[in-house]
């Protein structure tokens, strides 16, 4: 399949394919006689693989590490599995961050007449200042 129809089957973006070939996120797309890049499913699954990492927050630089062990002929089972652990560490980072926020915002709507209303007359008092 080209790059278009792998694009629709993996939801990612042909510019994105492209990018991850340049990276070495995924094997280089060999070309059919027309110069047109011919994807087989081992692309296609390595291209779904990539997309999902990124979207565990995995950064470009973490997951060509993670691949290139994959790939490597020697069991890297260990340094994979610690690149996954530290992955899931840093989004539950994240998620910590988030739920901060999150209960910090529903702090404020519970208490919006008695603290925000005097805050924000307060900050239109030294503005008019």
């Amino acid at each position: 399949m080209n790059v278009s129809e792998a694009s629709k089957k993996t939801g990612v973006s042909t510019d994105t394919i492209r990018y991850y070939e340049k990276e070495g996120l995924i094997p280089l797309i060999d070309r059919n006689e027309s110069g047109n890049r011919e994807i087989d499913e081992k692309i296609i699954r390595r291209i779904t693989f990539a997309k999902q990492m990124r979207a565990a927050g995995m950064s470009i630089k973490a997951l060509k590490q993670y691949i290139n062990l994959v790939d490597d002929s020697e069991d890297n089972t260990v340094s994979q599995k610690q690149l996954l652990h530290e992955q899931v560490e840093a989004m539950e980072e994240r998620r910590d961050d988030i739920q901060f926020a999150i209960n910090h915002l529903n702090y404020k709507l519970e208490h919006y007449d008695d603290h925000m209303r005097a805050t924000e007359a307060e900050l239109h008092e030294l503005e008019r200042k």
